[in-house]
């Protein structure tokens, strides 16, 4: 009973948009502007489940693979991203001198919006997957970073106290203190990281690669099928809830000693 009332709370509002939309795309001021939900219900089902190249819409059946090709760009940038992110925000948070090497130049480069890369991106790259990985890389690296390193500074220093009089040496309290009190923090970078990896694949799509949602999103708004866009909008919104539900889960069973805890 209570996961049901959870569940009709999370679609209430929703609906509420649905219901708003519904009203404000059948008038005619919005005639040929926006379409309704049912229009790009019917448009997305074409792009679902039709037939590739046929009738009106050259999107038919290709929506399986251009989901599978977005979602293989940002494993492969996140996944670079979470392999250099950790390590290096835990080496920052923990290491004086790493921070002062490091830190500076990451606080300087963090601020750069994905999009500034995109003419670096295509020149070193040029139009291929391996500029779209990079830009997604840079959209989760400094997430990761930035909240990694403030878990690693956050560890309670008794902690480290009490495991240095047993005798610990300083890598062992760096993986087995510092990292494991920081796994929080990590969690909520990668959380963050992977929402804007989500934005990076898409903006890289509709500019450097020929295939995905991003190059399916610019390419329908280019033909003005605004049913593909909005469709294209909404599955890029479930691929980003469900891949963040994936990470809520890890955390959930990483850390469920903190729950344990709370409790």
């Amino acid at each position: 009973m209570r996961r049901l009332k959870f569940l009709m709370l999370g679609l209430l509002v929703p609906a509420a948009v649905l219901v708003f939309w519904q009203i404000a795309a059948s008038q005619p001021d919005m005639a040929g502007i926006v379409p309704t939900p049912l229009a790009v219900l019917a448009g997305w089902k074409e792009w679902v489940f039709g037939s590739a190249g046929m009738g009106l819409n050259p999107y038919g059946g290709t929506w399986l693979a251009n989901v599978q090709n977005s979602s293989l760009r940002v494993v492969q940038g996140f996944a670079l991203a979470v392999l250099l992110g950790v390590p290096m925000g835990l080496l920052i948070g923990w290491s004086r001198l790493a921070s002062q090497l490091f830190d500076p130049m990451i606080q300087c480069l963090r601020p750069i919006p994905i999009t500034a890369w995109l003419p670096f991106s295509i020149a070193l790259f040029g139009i291929s997957n391996l500029g779209s990985i990079f830009l997604i890389f840079l959209g989760g690296f400094y997430a990761i970073v930035v909240n990694t390193t403030q878990g690693a500074r956050d560890v309670e220093r008794n902690l480290m106290r009490a495991a240095l009089m047993m005798g610990t040496t300083r890598s062992q309290i760096l993986r087995r203190v510092v990292f494991p009190s920081a796994m929080p923090s990590i969690f909520t970078g990668l959380r963050i990281g992977l929402g804007i990896s989500w934005t990076a694949v898409i903006v890289s799509e509709m500019v450097a690669v020929k295939s995905g949602l991003g190059y399916v999103l610019w390419d329908a708004y280019y033909v003005g099928r605004m049913d593909i866009v909005l469709a294209d909008m909404v599955s890029i919104g479930a691929m980003g809830y469900l891949s963040d539900r994936l990470i809520v889960l890890s955390e959930r069973r990483v850390l469920r000693w903190r729950i344990l805890q709370n409790h």
